[in-house]
């Protein structure tokens, strides 16, 4: 079995087998305030606990408002980035070619985690899902040739049976976990799902989880159910 790469989330590392393989690459997924960008920075936060340098590209929010939602768990970016280990940016899809850019930046500091939030992003500057996917592909490729452990964001449009805004994202990544947003009243019902994630033994279930003072907590009764 591959090396695994823990997500910062004890309970998710033990439905995947001790978490993510290393050097895959998988797709976080799911509708408008699911969680998506907290769940990647709760993996690069853990990364660099350890240690290891970090990458974050987005493409849609601004670096300083990225950073400022993360100090609402006490994470804070600027430290790490300030000693090298951490690389925060924002950058146009339309402008450049991604690849080129992202992987400059993962040689300049030897990332081993990267987060790209969000690939929706990259579609919309698409005329067809054909291009779409190659330029997907060209970007995935990139990232598993630097050799990080990476995360990408992507958004399931409302009331859509697909996985992705495109319905291609999740044909070019190694893993899919959904996330679930149910508001009953004044609560809101979280959760998640596995849908793959190649090279493991993953739980199968869907699995409640709540954003708390630390960022993601997942509840107790998140254990494996081989099938």
């Amino acid at each position: 079995m591959s090396m695994r790469i823990s997500m910062g989330m004890s309970k998710m590392d033990s439905l995947l087998e001790g978490g993510l393989p290393e050097g895959s690459v998988t797709m976080i997924t799911g509708g408008t305030g699911t969680g998506k960008t907290l769940f990647c920075l709760q993996f690069l936060w853990e990364g660099l606990q350890k240690g290891e340098p970090c990458v974050y590209l987005s493409l849609e929010e601004d670096a300083d408002e990225i950073k400022e939602d993360a100090l609402q768990f006490g994470w804070d970016l600027d430290k790490y980035e300030k000693k090298g280990l951490f690389r925060i940016m924002y950058h146009d899809p339309f402008e450049t070619d991604v690849s080129s850019v992202l992987v400059n930046q993962i040689e300049y500091i030897k990332a081993k985690r990267l987060v790209v939030d969000s690939v929706s992003m990259l579609g919309l500057y698409m005329k067809d899902h054909a291009t779409v996917r190659k330029q997907l592909g060209k970007l995935m490729k990139s990232v598993k040739n630097a050799g990080c452990t990476s995360l990408v964001t992507s958004e399931i449009v409302e009331d859509s049976k697909a996985l992705s805004r495109f319905g291609v994202e999740e044909f070019v990544v190694d893993g899919v976990i959904i996330l679930n947003y149910l508001g009953i009243g004044g609560d809101a019902n979280r959760s998640f799902q596995i849908r793959k994630m190649r090279r493991t033994n993953h739980g199968k279930d869907i699995y409640p989880f709540k954003i708390g003072p630390k960022g993601i907590e997942i509840s107790g009764s998140a254990t494996m159910k081989i099938r």
